[in-house]
């Protein structure tokens, strides 16, 4: 493959994924076993914004997919169909979530995890993010507070409701005109607490954002977050369980998660 996406290009990245299929079209056409190597990675990209899937740790061993084994046959059938429909994504200037390429096939895919895992690979082979490829998470975080901003053509005006959750939005990159008199941001682990403090009225009188991802943060609620901290430069708070399990929350926050 190429080298690493520096600059985000989709013409570019369209055309490595033109040329890494005419690949493995002309090596069936000699008669030859086409075979992809993916690298493993100890841990994988924690920065949502950066161009490549890894993190800056040398590959931990490679794996070769080839034809002339069954399950790796299964393995790239799935992975073709899946650059497909991030090719056309990409072409169209949509996006689409990792659930939604799920249900294109659900026959063939069988499983979320599958699909899940084709990404993975993708992102390796490419040496980019997700984001960069259009697929995004289906957002589970929810927001309130002294806020107001827009997403695409929608607008989001928690000010004049400062204690009405509103859902986190998925397309961060679209997030703009971002007007606050917040604080500070406080994030919380649990929903339920999340709900206490929007019945109490907490953010009538707390000029504060409250930010809650549902447990664990996806990756919607954690851009969405640092997005509000490079724009506005409040202080965060989180509030999680003291146990190992909310110490993982606080750290996913803070530095992002290995597997995604």
């Amino acid at each position: 493959m190429a080298g690493k996406v520096s600059n985000w290009d989709a013409a570019k990245l369209l055309q490595r994924i033109k040329d890494f299929t005419r690949s493995i079209i002309e090596d069936l056409a000699r008669g030859r076993s086409p075979t992809i190597s993916i690298n493993r990675f100890r841990n994988y990209c924690m920065n949502p914004e950066a161009n490549c899937f890894c993190s800056s740790d040398e590959p931990k061993g490679q794996e070769i997919l080839t034809i002339t084994r069954e399950t790796h046959t299964y393995r790239i059938d799935i992975l073709l169909r899946v650059l497909l429909i991030i090719r056309q994504l990409l072409q169209e200037n949509r996006h689409g979530s990792k659930r939604d390429i799920y249900y294109m096939h659900p026959s063939v895919f069988t499983a979320q995890s599958v699909v899940d895992r084709a990404i993975n690979d993708i992102c390796i082979l490419f040496q980019c993010s997700r984001h960069n490829l259009n697929v995004v998470s289906v957002g589970n975080g929810m927001v309130m507070g002294w806020l107001r901003f827009k997403e695409a053509e929608r607008k989001f005006d928690c000010i004049n409701n400062p204690n009405t959750a509103f859902p986190i939005p998925v397309l961060v990159e679209e997030v703009k005109d971002i007007v606050s008199i917040a604080e500070y941001i406080l994030v919380v682990e649990k929903e339920t607490v999340f709900q206490r403090l929007a019945n109490d009225t907490f953010c009538k009188t707390n000029r504060c954002i409250v930010i809650t991802g549902r447990g664990y943060p996806d990756v919607s609620t954690r851009r969405f977050l640092r997005l509000l901290m490079e724009k506005l430069h409040l202080p965060v708070y989180c509030l999680v369980d003291c146990d190992p399990y909310g110490f993982e929350i606080l750290a996913t926050y803070r530095f992002g998660s290995k597997s995604v």
